[in-house]
């Protein structure tokens, strides 16, 4: 078994020092790995990141991170990455990682995504070059995904995402906004290979539950939706069933 603590979009700002701290503190007893799905700053700062970079530095288990759409609004993103990788966090923007947990291998693939819809209300490569340029946008991030994927020979893989791959998490939010909160090509390429679950952020106002056409758990980890600082999910080999 394989215990998965996971949050979202925790939006840290330069004055939310230990917000977290306590939490992380206990995660040894409960997790094996700590995924953050996005969003992990206010503002896309890199003063921001390092407080929740420092934050994190208490962990005893692994963390796992990808940016969010926040993350990027000041163009700082490289610098953010590069800040987490020094603290000894694993930030991955089109990566994936392998580590050891006990005697099975877990493989997390990670990047942020990306909007564009789901079926019969989704983007297409049409028209102006700015909506050709979204299309595409999208499509390429799905195939980051699916080639990330497809590299990772582990016993447990995840896929750990900002935005969403299915419609059924996002319940709750406006239906005007689903093509800006997600993707069905994400989940296109989380069911080209055998997956044990995603897990994504973005949905404030989402639902927690969903799941791909084939079946693979989706979990959305807002912590606005979790309403806790992370929640912590068991996964079975090699059929996994969420917790």
């Amino acid at each position: 078994m394989i215990r998965i603590a996971a949050v979202g979009d925790v939006h840290y700002g330069k004055n939310s020092k230990d917000r977290l701290r306590y939490h992380l503190e206990q995660l040894k007893d409960c997790a094996d790995l700590f995924l953050i799905a996005g969003d992990l700053t206010q503002s896309g700062r890199l003063e921001e990141a390092k407080v929740l970079a420092q934050d994190l530095s208490y962990s005893e288990v692994p963390v796992v991170v990808v940016l969010g759409n926040h993350d990027y609004h000041n163009n700082e993103q490289l610098e953010i990455l590069s800040l987490f990788q020094d603290y000894g966090v694993i930030a991955l923007e089109g990566q994936s990682v392998t580590l050891e947990v006990g005697s099975k291998t877990v493989g997390v693939m990670g990047l942020k995504g990306f909007g564009g819809g789901f079926v019969g209300a989704c983007i297409s490569e049409f028209g102006e070059p700015e909506t050709k340029a979204f299309a595409r946008h999208c499509k390429e991030q799905a195939d980051i995904l699916r080639k990330g994927l497809e590299s990772l020979n582990t016993d447990y893989k995840f896929a750990l995402t900002h935005f969403s791959p299915v419609e059924s998490t996002l319940l709750g939010e406006k239906k005007e906004i689903y093509p800006f909160l997600g993707s069905y090509l994400l989940a296109e390429a989380i069911d080209s290979v055998p997956v044990t679950a995603a897990f994504h952020g973005h949905a404030h106002l989402g639902v927690e539950k969903g799941e791909t056409a084939r079946g693979v758990p989706v979990r959305n980890v807002a912590q606005s939706v979790i309403k806790n600082a992370y929640k912590v999910y068991h996964f079975q080999p090699p059929d996994a069933r969420p917790g």
